[in-house]
């Protein structure tokens, strides 16, 4: 039931947690960038990221970090079960191509 608000909740907020900007998409879809497991964002591949692309990554885990807490609050929930409830419904619906972290926190890429 816990897992089921959130869900709600998180299609409420959706267009928060996912808003990226341009630079980040396309460093998502080159799989530098992909979607962690607990919400946010993580580079995975550290040569390719340079400095804007980072602030940019930075910038969106920030937004995040202040939709999951608010979220978290009005569903009173720790701020980590709104991010993996995000994190699972993100990760599920990454597009092909796309590197995600499985459960393991490996990167995968998305078929």
């Amino acid at each position: 039931a816990l897992t089921a608000a959130i869900a709600l909740s998180v299609a409420a907020a959706g267009n928060i947690a996912v808003a990226a900007p341009p630079v980040v998409e396309a460093a998502k879809a080159d799989c530098i960038v992909g979607e962690r497991i607990d919400g946010y964002l993580g580079i995975i591949d550290e040569g390719k990221a340079d400095a804007s692309l980072r602030r940019e990554v930075r910038d969106v885990n920030q937004k995040r970090r202040a939709a999951y807490a608010a979220l978290a609050e009005k569903n009173g929930v720790p701020e980590s079960a709104a991010a993996a409830a995000t994190a699972e419904k993100l990760i599920n619906s990454a597009p092909s191509g796309h590197c995600v972290q499985n459960a393991s926190g490996s990167w995968v890429r998305v078929p």
